[in-house]
């Protein structure tokens, strides 16, 4: 089994979601980026997302955009991001890595030069914010052939039609963006996400994680009652935005992820105490 289909079973068996964080590579610098990487699992993050930065994020709000930004302006590139994996991997070779961003620096980089060389990194996946499944050929069927999972974001917009399509070829966890929107905006509401992930485990058997406007333990730990993972990525990037040094960029960060750790990890011990009109006015309220 991959890392991330034995990290989803051992968590199915514990009755528990996956807090799947993301932050973009080399933001604010490298050694500080490496540092937060490397403190991830131990702050209680079970899956890591690491995003590639790229000069036009368009599917991402402020926060990440700034984070592409500083991450660039520190000379981030993709050959330094999978430097950056292999020394996370020289401590850590259980907790499962995906590399998540746009396509162009990956075609500038080589196809199957990148393929490789994220294999041999310890990568374990790619999200690809803009490579439809129409597109399959050109990087997701070869990234899987080597044994990285490709995973989808499906979105409130697609429908049952579209749905088939879109998990042709996905591998590792399915993302459910539970906002139309971009990175960052504002929150949907539990009943949404419940249904949405209902509707979505018709078509597929793979876990499903939920992001996009997750900011705290109360808003994790109620979307964690219904989703098989759950995606934190600008509240995360707006502890570096926000800290006066590199030092406290790494301490907010982490300090941040065991907070929705905790969150996550009580949530199903808590279950039957929340009802359902309570998490809604909680996500709502955010």
């Amino acid at each position: 089994m991959s890392r991330l289909q034995t990290r989803f079973a051992e968590l199915k068996e514990q009755n528990r979601a996956a807090l799947v964080t993301f932050i973009t590579a080399g933001d604010p610098g490298y050694d500080t980026s490496l540092a937060i990487l490397k403190g991830l699992p131990k702050a209680g993050a079970d899956v890591i997302e690491l995003g590639m930065p790229f000069t036009d994020p368009m599917a991402d709000g402020p926060a990440i955009q700034l984070a592409n930004i500083r991450a660039l302006n520190a000379k981030q590139n993709l050959a330094k991001t999978l430097q950056m994996v292999r020394e996370f991997r020289e401590e850590d070779s259980v907790t499962p890595l995906v590399l998540m961003g746009y396509y162009n620096p990956i075609h500038n980089y080589g196809i199957e030069r990148f393929i490789s060389e994220a294999h041999s990194s310890g990568v374990d996946g790619l999200i690809m914010v803009d490579l439809p499944p129409e597109h399959n050929a050109e990087l997701c069927d070869p990234a899987q052939d080597a044994g990285l999972d490709f995973i989808r974001l499906t979105t409130p917009t697609t429908d049952d039609v579209r749905l088939p399509t879109v998990l042709n070829g996905s591998s590792g966890f399915v993302y459910y963006v539970s906002v139309a929107g971009v990175t960052g905006a504002g929150s949907a509401t539990i009943d949404h996400v419940k249904d949405a992930v209902q509707r979505l485990r018709r078509h597929t058997d793979l876990p499903i994680s939920v992001g996009f406007g997750i900011r705290t333990a109360e808003q994790a730990a109620a979307i964690a009652r219904v989703a098989d993972g759950v995606v934190v990525g600008s509240a995360l990037i707006d502890q570096i935005a926000n800290a006066p040094s590199p030092e406290q960029a790494v301490s907010g960060v982490l300090g941040l992820c065991a907070q929705l750790s905790q969150g996550v990890r009580k949530a199903r011990v808590a279950e039957g105490k929340v009802s359902d009109t309570e998490e809604s006015q909680s996500l709502a309220a955010h």
